[in-house]
């Protein structure tokens, strides 16, 4: 349901009133009369995502993306014929079979499938492993966090669909898959697995891009051409901090000149030499080939397949520009640049087949090569940028779902929420890419490790839509069946030939996709149980109740704001805030950060309250809501937005309980009966920590800020008389902001319970707790003041 925008005056308050009024029955089945259970879709023109974007917009986001999307797919020219004829050129037909290769190769993989398909499962123009994983996770409740919320779905951005009666086999798996653990548990393994394939994808394709390029220098040794790409790479990587946006725009035009480049140099070999090897658009010259060659030529797609490295960027870049910007690009000037490069190589090596082990540079003509090699080395530095950009998205996108340790995201944009850069993981794929570089040394080594990495993210991705088309796309089995044999089966047959390379070096992007899904599933796994556990012990009402009985606890000036990742009550890290600082602000909210599986939520959607009973204690609920694109505010926004949105919920709530007839005890009575109902711990125990040691430490520095502000504490007993009238209410919470606003962290240690399994203490003790203190903490992610920042820890055992 959503509500446009009232206007001011009479009329504006009118039909304000109206819409209160039409929302009565929803509010009687939700039976709570807040904000946490109202229904979103409150935004003027909501659902205005996908709003049209203009045509100078689209042409301007094209042509960026000529210089971060395919640097990566447009040098491969560099390489592939060199890789694909390892042993020599035997047979001159053979060109042509391997350029038939290539060509349908390229229609079939980044053309039809990326471009024309896999780029419309788009996640509100998000692309990548986890913005599938989203998509499904809206469609069907196999997230498995247990944080979905009715209020949720009437997000504007959420569009959540029903399967029609027509279609009830969608309906079918859509039941199957909420009710199977194992199906989620794949689900999220497979997803993992996805991102951790990419982000090894984004540490070699700088390494052989680089490498490749300044081979046009081998004349002076290998030893020169490692240093010299060492150094350019620690260069690129240096850039990475100013943005997609200004990079961009400073890498397009070098690829502009690069795609010209070897677009006119295939053209002029290919009239020079040989314009016959046209003929390799008939596909029968790869039937020739396999006759002849057997398996030495199914060992030889391995080579072939890397004209296609890169195609995974324009999906995982699609969060930094749009659907069509990225169709427009590649159609009308990879796509043909592309054909006319290997086209016009396949024509020189008909003629002279023994040069094929550098083929791309001693095709040049001489007038052109050192100018070619200058854009070929500034072309192999931004084909690195395509998938750093790619892993950049992801990676925040793992983060933002509790998929990945706590890292620094600088969204480098105000025009493109997608555009991000993650400062610590920049550094450590700098420092991949140098040892590799140093360890492999030839590009032809490298190639050997390098497309595992890009085929198994490609056939992880096929496996993802193929699910999408069935459950929220609802296509006929027919075109599931067409677009997974398709597809799937040519990345499977490229697969195979990529693990037969495995002892050559292919090991590599295994072995880290494997580290890294251990890493996140790790890391997932440890996050949940920590999020149950704080479910099953959260506040009583019975103990909130009680808090006005205790006389040792004082109400201090000021607001406090008490954040924890529980959505639902009052986080069990609040008694032992109480037990180590027995003083609490005039005005107490429960912050809970949470992400939604969408890209981005309205600000106008952000903020749901609730109030804590008894209403006197005046303390609140929030959930401040957030989609994997959305940054957190700094602090000073972040509480100014909060506050405003808080005095906007008790003017609302007045106005509902008028309008729906609603006493105050009858409400009182509403919330008692839902908190009674919550879940009771089970063998999960709190082991609050002596304070001054350990985990239960209060942070000292932060403490003398509480002191501060206690000195003349009012010693104002805890539930303080109710004001009359909601414009008192709102005026005494403008005047404790005004006195300051202190932030409450509960840090909680997570250990595993005595009697766990070996495997288990190993998992949450070590790796949980060395990925913990090693990665940024909660304080440093949401850049809080120290001068205003309370920490009160405290031990799980799970």
């Amino acid at each position: 349901m959503s509500a446009e925008t009232n206007p001011a005056g009479p009329e504006g308050e009118t039909t304000e009133k109206n819409q209160l009024k039409e929302r009565k029955v929803s509010w009687a089945k939700l039976r709570r009369v807040d904000s946490l259970n109202l229904e979103a879709g409150r935004v003027s023109g909501s659902g205005t995502h996908s709003s049209s974007v203009s045509w100078s917009t689209t042409l301007s986001l094209a042509f960026q993306s000529i210089g971060i999307v395919y640097g990566d797919i447009g040098t491969s020219p560099l390489y592939v014929y060199a890789s694909t004829f390892t042993d020599g050129i035997k047979n001159t037909d053979d060109i042509l079979g391997v350029l038939s290769l290539i060509i349908y190769t390229i229609v079939i993989i980044p053309m039809l499938k990326y471009v024309f398909i896999v780029l419309w499962a788009n996640d509100h123009g998000n692309g990548g492993a986890f913005a599938l994983y989203s998509l499904l996770c809206r469609y069907a409740k196999v997230s498995l966090t247990p944080n979905q919320q009715p209020e949720d779905t009437e997000l504007s951005n959420y569009r959540l669909e029903r399967p029609s009666n027509q279609f009830r086999r969608a309906q079918k798996v859509k039941n199957k898959l909420e009710k199977s653990k194992i199906a989620k548990v794949m689900l999220l393994l497979v997803t993992i697995t996805g991102t951790s394939m990419v982000i090894g994808d984004g540490v070699l394709t700088p390494s052989i891009s680089v490498l490749s390029a300044v081979s046009g220098i081998s004349s002076l040794g290998q030893d020169a051409v490692v240093g010299i790409s060492i150094v350019i790479l620690i260069l690129l990587f240096s850039v990475q901090r100013f943005g997609t946006d200004k990079v961009g725009f400073s890498f397009a035009p070098i690829v502009v000149l690069w795609f010209i480049f070897i677009g006119g140099i295939g053209l002029y070999n290919l009239f020079k030499y040989d314009i016959g090897v046209l003929r390799a658009f008939n596909p029968k010259y790869i039937v020739d080939y396999f006759r002849r060659n057997g398996k030495k030529g199914w060992i030889s797609l391995g080579g072939v397949f890397l004209c296609i490295t890169g195609s995974e960027a324009m999906f995982a870049d699609l969060g930094h520009f749009n659907v069509r910007a990225i169709q427009i690009s590649f159609s009308f000037i990879t796509f043909p640049a592309l054909l006319a490069a290997y086209s016009g190589q396949a024509a020189y090596l008909r003629k002279f087949p023994e040069k094929v082990g550098n083929t791309f540079y001693e095709c040049i003509p001489d007038p052109l090569y050192w100018p070619t090699f200058v854009v070929a080395v500034g072309a192999a530095i931004i084909a690195s940028q395509a998938m750093i950009s790619g892993a950049f998205s992801i990676i925040a996108q793992a983060l933002s779902l509790g998929c990945f340790p706590r890292v620094k995201v600088v969204h480098t944009s105000a025009k493109h929420h997608g555009q991000v850069y993650i400062p610590e993981v920049n550094y450590m794929f700098m420092i991949a890419c140098v040892v590799i570089s140093a360890a492999f040394r030839t590009t032809e080594k490298i190639s050997h490790a390098y497309g595992i990495a890009v085929v198994g993210d490609m056939f992880i991705t096929t496996n993802l839509v193929s699910l999408i088309m069935l459950v929220i796309w609802k296509k006929s089995i027919w075109q599931i069946a067409l677009f997974y044999v398709a597809f799937g089966c040519t990345e499977a047959l490229y697969l195979s030939s990529q693990l037969y390379k495995l002892p050559q070096g292919g090991y590599l992007p295994l072995v880290s996709a494997i580290f890294l899904t251990m890493v996140m599933g790790i890391w997932y796994y440890v996050h949940r149980q920590r999020y149950i556990f704080e479910l099953n012990n959260k506040v009583s009402t019975e103990y909130m109740k009680e808090l006005s009985s205790k006389p040792h606890i004082n109400r201090v000036p000021g607001i406090g704001f008490l954040y924890s990742e529980l959505v639902q009550g009052i986080p069990p890290i609040f008694p032992h805030f109480i037990a180590n600082v027995p003083s609490v602000h005039s005005v107490v909210v429960f912050v809970s950060i949470k992400r939604i599986p969408i890209s981005s939520v309205s600000l106008e959607e952000r903020f749901l309250f609730r109030h804590v009973e008894p209403k006197e204690y005046r303390m609140f609920r929030c959930v401040a809501r957030y989609g994997y694109k959305d940054a957190i505010e700094e602090p000073e926004v972040f509480e100014s937005l909060l506050v405003q949105h808080l005095m906007e919920f008790i003017r609302q709530e007045s106005i509902m309980l008028e309008a729906d007839g609603t006493t105050t005890a009858e409400q009182v009575a509403i919330n008692d009966s839902e908190t009674a109902n919550m879940s009771q711990a089970s063998s999960n125990r709190i082991v609050p920590t002596e304070q001054g040691a350990g985990a239960g430490a209060v942070s000292r520095g932060s403490s003398d800020s509480i002191r501060s502000q206690g000195v003349a504490a009012m010693s104002s007993t805890f539930s303080a008389p109710p004001i009359q009238g909601v414009n008192e209410e709102i005026k005494f919470v403008e005047k404790a902001k005004n006195m300051g606003v202190v932030y409450l962290l509960g840090e909680a240690e997570v250990v595993a319970e005595p009697n766990s399994s070996f495997l288990k203490r190993v998992v949450i003790n070590i790796i949980y707790r060395f990925l913990r203190k090693n990665f940024r903490q909660g304080d440093r992610m949401m850049a809080i003041p120290h001068r205003r920042l309370l920490k009160v820890g405290m031990t799980y055992e799970i």
